[in-house]
């Protein structure tokens, strides 16, 4: 129940609101001045206020901003009577949420107030939300148990409260920036800086000056000092981020820093001791491009003290469900939304997605049916195409693909087509079990066997898909 109080001297308009008010559901407490209702707030809050902005003592005007240190986020209504309407727009520049004309019709006053509670049980979502998402471990990639990440997990724990370098190697987008932060959260450092550089992101020719850092007048447009990289994450973590696309000249720097502990400003004479522990990632086989010649062994061998590989998405499917429930509480968050699950057909496509863009792809993915949902549940119309199992809506998928060339296939043809494409879309949700693919369609098995015999379905392929 909703409880709503009224700051208003009138005791007519009192009594009329009340009564609406009541009927409606809502529990009241009358008040006749603002220093009564601020006193009242104090003791018990209020999920909505009415205040009329002519009191006796201190003024509606004024209590707005008494109220809101009080409570920021409780909506104030101004009701105002004809002739004040400055008055009712310089409240809500002081933070009141609406207001409404005396006199004024019951209807227009519904759904005025209607529209300010919902906003306030929107507040009171997103705090649930926000909680929930604090307690939710490995900063959304890896939420769930799975035997691939039990291996990432221990390392991490066993690397993070040494120095030794480490070497991160997966996939783009299967979250090694987030092992990297997990490790120095873990680490004696971890109060001080932990500084990221994207080597693949800076041109080669700006890159030496992002890691060491120059002088003034080193070079064109170099009017102050600049420290680097190296000096910044000076007695933290400094994380190279794809790191396998590092030129050969600038490796062997790095490498001379790895050795040194020291780093030299482009255009400066004067060596700088630093205390930086090193952790590199990247999607490359540095292994084969040392063979190759394209990196350094030396700077391989320093890297490569400890190796975790971060698994592709598709390697842990038994976390998706988990980090769709974290990415899903991030979005409401971030967009004001109140959505509470996904379908399970929604869900049963994004298990057998292989997922390409890995972790990176999946919260887009997320985000995207978040924005799209009407109401407060992701089903398979939400998620983007190339997730949904084939034949998934028939006007946005196989139908609009089969029906826009009228004339060129029969309508046997057409009916075929449609019919094999609810066949491998049911089989897909499935896993390929037959028996469940049969019942999902409401036939009996021995028409699903028939079907998939008709269509020459390769039910052993989809079986390899989901369990990839």
């Amino acid at each position: 129940m909703f409880h709503v109080l009224i700051i208003d001297d009138d005791e007519q308009m009192q009594f009329f609101l009340n009564e609406a008010l009541h009927r409606q559901g809502y529990a009241v407490t009358l008040k006749k001045t603002a220093e009564e209702g601020l006193q009242a707030l104090k003791t018990d809050s209020a999920d909505l206020i009415l205040l009329d902005i002519r009191l006796p003592g201190m003024s509606g005007l004024e209590a707005v901003e008494e109220i809101l240190k009080i409570d920021p986020r409780v909506p104030i209504i101004i009701m105002t009577a004809h002739g004040t309407r400055d008055s009712a727009i310089d409240a809500i520049r002081r933070g009141a949420y609406d207001y409404f004309t005396k006199p004024f019709r019951l209807e227009e006053m519904e759904i005025v107030i209607r529209r300010a509670l919902e906003k306030r049980k929107l507040h009171f979502e997103i705090e649930r939300l926000r909680e929930e998402l604090a307690t939710v471990p490995g900063h959304g990639w890896a939420t769930a148990a799975s035997r691939a990440m039990n291996e990432v997990m221990h390392l991490i724990e066993r690397a993070a409260p040494t120095d030794s370098t480490v070497l991160i190697l997966g996939e783009s987008g299967v979250g090694k920036e987030l092992v990297a932060e997990s490790i120095h959260e873990r680490s004696t450092r971890k109060h001080r800086p932990f500084v990221r550089l994207n080597c693949a992101a800076i041109p080669e020719t700006l890159l030496e000056s992002e890691l060491f850092g120059y002088e003034r007048g080193a070079f064109t447009g170099a009017q102050a000092r600049k420290p680097g990289k190296f000096e910044l994450s000076d007695g933290g973590t400094l994380l190279l981020d794809e790191i396998g696309d590092m030129t050969l000249p600038t490796q062997a720097k790095i490498l001379r820093v790895l050795q040194s502990r020291q780093v030299e400003r482009v255009g400066g004479t004067s060596t700088i001791n630093v205390d930086v522990r090193i952790i590199a990632s990247t999607n490359k086989d540095l292994l084969r491009n040392v063979r190759e010649g394209a990196f350094r062994d030396d700077l391989y061998f320093r890297l490569n003290v400890i190796t975790i590989n971060v698994p592709p998405l598709r390697g842990r499917r038994e976390e998706i469900p988990g980090l769709v429930d974290h990415f899903l509480a991030e979005a409401n968050l971030r967009l004001g939304r109140t959505i509470r699950r996904t379908s399970s057909d929604a869900m049963a496509a994004l298990m057998a997605y292989d997922w390409p863009g890995n972790i990176r792809e999946l919260k887009n993915a997320i985000e995207r049916a978040a924005v799209v949902t009407d109401g407060e549940v992701i089903t398979l119309t939400s998620l983007p195409q190339p997730i949904r199992p084939a034949g998934v809506g028939l006007v946005a998928g196989v139908a609009s693909q089969q029906w826009e060339s009228p004339g060129t296939v029969s309508l046997d043809e057409k009916i075929a087509q449609l019919e094999r494409a609810f066949v491998i879309e049911a089989l897909s949700r499935t896993g390929g079990v037959q028996a469940q693919a049969a019942r999902l369609l409401g036939i009996t098995e021995r028409s699903m066997w028939h079907l998939v015999k008709k269509h020459k379905i390769e039910v052993d392929k989809i079986k390899e898909r989901s369990q990839a």
